[in-house]
C-alpha cells in the first residue's frame, strides 16, 4: 500500500464581482499555482475549498506564466479548483496546514465564513498552519482562537497593503482595506514597497503580501510544515 501523502486545504473565493464595478474577480491563478508547485514537488496533496463549494472563479489568467500553465493543464488539479469541496465536507484533522489564497474576491466572502473560520482555528489549535497570501488574508480579520481572541492581535503579520489597494484605484470599491483591518484586530503589520515579495512568519501564522510573494510563500511553507506535528 502506497504511503498517505500529508495534505494541505486551499482556500479559493467563490465570489466573481469586483464590487459595482461591473468587472469580474476571483481567485488570482498564479497565487494558487506557485504555492502548489512548490508543495506539490515536495510531496503534499492538496485539496481544495471554497465558501459555495463547486467551481471557483479565477483571475489574473496567465498561462504564459509556465507554473500557472502547468497547474492549469494538471487535470488532478484543474478538477479540483473546477469542483472545490464545501466547507461542511471538509473534516480539519486530515490536514496538517490551511492556506487563503488571494484574489479580491475574497474580500467579499472571506471575512463572514463562519464554517471556514471554524475549520482554520481547529487547524491551528491543533497544532497546524494557518497561512494567507494577499487579499486572502481576509480571511484572518474575523478569525477567532477557542478563547475568543483573534488569531492576528499582537502577531507579526503581512497582506496586500493598503498603498498597493490605491495603487490600483480599488479603496472605494471594496468593503475594506486588508491591512487596515489587520491592523485594528491588533496585528503588528510589515510590508514591503508596492509589488515586492514579503513573507512574514510569526509560529504558525505565515503570510504573504502580493502575486511576487506567491513562490516564496510556498517555499516558507514547505520549510515550516517540516517542523509541524498535528495532534
Amino acid at each position: 500500500m502506497a504511503e498517505q501523502k500529508e495534505k494541505i486545504l486551499f482556500v479559493l473565493t467563490s465570489h466573481n464581482k469586483l464590487g459595482d464595478t461591473g468587472k469580474e474577480t476571483g481567485y488570482h491563478l498564479s497565487e494558487v499555482s506557485h504555492p502548489w508547485k512548490v508543495l506539490h514537488d515536495a510531496g503534499y496533496e492538496i485539496n481544495f475549498v471554497s465558501p459555495k463549494g463547486g467551481h471557483a472563479p479565477v483571475t489574473a489568467f496567465d498561462l504564459d506564466d509556465e507554473i500557472n500553465k502547468e497547474f492549469w493543464h494538471n487535470e488532478k488539479y484543474r478538477n479540483r479548483v473546477e469542483n472545490t469541496k464545501k466547507p461542511s465536507e471538509i473534516k480539519p484533522s486530515d490536514y496538517k496546514a490551511i492556506f487563503f489564497a488571494g484574489g479580491h474576491g475574497t474580500v467579499w466572502d472571506f471575512p463572514e465564513n463562519k464554517e471556514l473560520q471554524k475549520i482554520a482555528a481547529t487547524i491551528y489549535e491543533s497544532g497546524g498552519i494557518v497561512s494567507s497570501i494577499c487579499h486572502g488574508a481576509a480571511a484572518l480579520v474575523n478569525l477567532k482562537l477557542s478563547d475568543g481572541s483573534y488569531l492576528v492581535d499582537g502577531k507579526d503579520v503581512n497582506s496586500f497593503t493598503d498603498s498597493e489597494e490605491k495603487e490600483q484605484g480599488l479603496e472605494d470599491v471594496v468593503p475594506f482595506l486588508v491591512e487596515s483591518k489587520l491592523r485594528e484586530r491588533g496585528a503588528k503589520f510589515h510590508q514591503a514597497a508596492n509589488s515586492e515579495a514579503k513573507v512574514v512568519v510569526d509560529g504558525r501564522l505565515i503570510t504573504g503580501q502580493n502575486p511576487a510573494s506567491a513562490t516564496p510563500l510556498g517555499q516558507t511553507l514547505k520549510r515550516e510544515l517540516k517542523e509541524v506535528e498535528v495532534v
